[in-house]
Order: structure tokens, then C-alpha cells, then sequence
């Protein structure tokens, strides 16, 4: 599938991130991240409803090339900092530029001409994504139609007036003493695409640290729900299910992190404990039938009713 986009922001030699996640250019963080989490469950593999083969790789190439470096250069302070400086300096241009753009959507040419700048964005950005990824085929299209939206938008604001400050420009002071410096190598790109599931892990270990295993274990399904075959997430909610005296779940859970991931550490501590409870378990049985056996040994065979506990408490024999 191309990816070649050629509308709004992107006729600019522009990567328009926000269009890519189809939130609002004043979304804050939280937003974003959100927003992220509902593209990559329509578009993992794992999670995808596409049919055939050949549409969940075309949709996980989505995923790994298009929207995952558009959340990552939004979810990182200094990288978002940057972009967000650009895109201020991209309106200031399109301020002086718009009338002579020629829109090709409705919403945007309304936009254009609307006194109501603001509220006539937002309604029409949240009109616009709400089936921005349920197709493969409109996905690159819808890119394009939002993105003219966020032109239309700050050629409209002149780089000025939308939330960029939501986002914190960190203050420089320069050391007269220290030497220039020297220019920093290009930031790595990342082995792997960050999973979906990253954020509902983090949520339920610290709540783990705080024993509150009833809401981390919530976090750890809807995580599954995103990542089924991730071995963390089996192993967490298997450990969390121990902590909740529920051995039968916990061992569901830990065995199927052990098969994902034979070297998974959470996983192997679960495990080891598991079968220290079974011998445990085992122990007391085998000790508890030893200990009733003798017990049925050393009791004497009485006719009914003439002694035993009641025939101690009710009188023996009558003289």
C-alpha cells in the first residue's frame, strides 16, 4: 500500500502527525495516547478484524510505518517540542498563503469562511475520524482530509492562538565556559514497534506495588484484549491471580506465558511457586489420611449406643 498523501499539510513536504492519529493539533497527551491505542487494536495483527492475510500485513505495515513514528515523535517531550515549533512556523506561512490553496473537501472550505474558527474544527475533526481506520482503503484518503482541515486551521490561527502551549518548551541557559557543542548523532530508531499493551502493563505493576490487585487485574484484560499472546501480560495476571489465592487461574495464565516465552522471569518465579504450593498441598493430604487412618485403627468396635462420645456423655451400662 502507497503512502503517498497528497493533501493538506503534506503538499508541503509536511508530515502531519496529528492527521495520522486523527486528533485536533491542540491534543494533549493523554488524548494522543488514547487516540493510539484505538488505531493499533484495529491495526495489530493480533487484534485486527481484516480476513485475509494479505490485508493484516497491509494493515500492520500501517501500523509500523505510518502511525508509530507519528505517536512517537508526539509522545516524546523533546521530539513534540520541536515538531510543535514547526508547525507554529508552518502557520505564520500559511497565514499568507491560504487564499490562493485550493481546498478539496466541504468541511474545509466551511472551515475557511467560518467566524467560529475553533468550535467548527473540533466538530468537524471529530466528524471526520470517526472511520478513519474501520477501512484500509480510506485510511490514507481520510489522512488527507483531516490534514487540510489542520492547514485550513492554522493558516486561519497565523501560527498563533492554538494550544501549542500545552506543550513546554524547555528553557536553555547557555555556559559561556562550556565548549560548542558537537553535533549529536541522529536518534535510533526503535528495534520493534511499541506495543499497545505498554501502557496498561505499567498501570497495573505499579499497582501491584501497592497490593491493589482487583484494578490491576482489570488493566492486565484490557491489555490482553490489545496483545493476547503477550508473555507478560500472562505472566503479570498470573501472578496477580496468585496474590489472590486463585492457584487454578494463575496457572492458566503462567503456563501460557511459559510457552510464548520459555525464559520469561515473572513467569518461572510463578511457576516454581506453583509447584511448592502443589507439594505443599500434597504433603498435607498424605498427612491428614495417615492421621485418619490411625484415628479409625485405635477405635474401638462398640455396639450402638453402648459407649463411644455419647455413650461417655449419656451413661454405659445399666447395673
Amino acid at each position: 500500500m502507497s503512502f503517498k498523501i497528497d493533501g493538506g499539510l503534506f503538499l508541503f513536504d509536511f508530515t502531519d502527525c496529528h492527521a495520522i492519529l486523527g486528533v485536533p493539533i491542540d491534543a494533549d497527551f493523554k488524548e494522543i495516547r488514547k487516540r493510539y491505542l484505538i488505531i493499533a487494536r484495529c491495526l495489530h495483527p493480533d487484534t485486527c478484524t481484516a480476513k485475509s492475510i494479505s490485508d493484516k500485513q497491509a494493515a500492520n505495515h500501517i501500523l509500523s510505518k505510518l502511525v508509530n513514528p507519528a505517536y512517537k515523535k508526539l509522545s516524546q517531550d523533546y521530539s513534540r517540542v520541536e515538531y510543535m515549533v514547526m508547525l507554529r512556523e508552518m502557520g505564520k506561512r500559511l497565514a499568507q498563503e491560504t487564499t490562493s490553496i485550493s481546498l478539496k473537501n466541504e468541511l474545509s472550505i466551511q472551515l475557511q469562511h467560518s467566524t467560529d474558527i475553533d468550535q467548527v474544527y473540533q466538530k468537524a475533526i471529530a466528524e471526520v475520524t470517526k472511520q478513519q481506520y474501520e477501512s484500509l482503503e480510506r485510511i490514507i484518503p481520510i489522512i488527507s482530509q483531516i490534514s487540510e482541515l489542520n492547514l485550513v486551521y492554522l493558516g486561519r490561527k497565523g501560527g498563533t492562538g492554538f494550544m501549542v502551549a500545552r506543550t513546554t518548551v524547555p528553557s536553555v541557559v547557555p555556559n559561556q565556559h562550556s565548549r560548542p557543542a558537537a553535533s549529536s548523532p541522529p536518534p535510533t530508531e526503535p528495534e520493534s514497534p511499541p506495543s499497545p499493551a505498554e501502557p496498561y502493563l505499567r498501570r497495573a505493576q505499579s499497582l501491584m506495588e501497592k497490593n491493589l490487585f482487583a484494578p490491576a487485574s482489570v488493566e492486565l484484560k484490557d491489555a490482553l484484549k490489545l496483545e493476547p499472546n503477550n508473555s507478560r501480560c500472562h505472566s503479570l495476571i498470573g501472578t496477580v491471580y496468585l496474590k489472590q489465592n486463585q492457584a487454578t487461574m494463575a496457572k492458566v495464565h503462567i503456563n501460557k506465558a511459559l510457552q510464548l516465552d520459555p525464559k520469561d522471569p515473572i513467569a518461572l518465579e510463578g511457576k516454581q511457586l506453583l509447584d511448592r504450593l502443589a507439594s505443599k498441598a500434597g504433603t498435607q493430604t498424605a498427612t491428614s489420611d495417615k492421621t485418619a487412618s490411625k484415628t479409625a485403627s485405635k477405635k474401638p468396635s462398640e455396639p450402638s449406643g453402648s459407649g463411644g462420645m455419647f455413650g461417655g456423655l449419656f451413661g454405659g451400662k445399666k447395673k
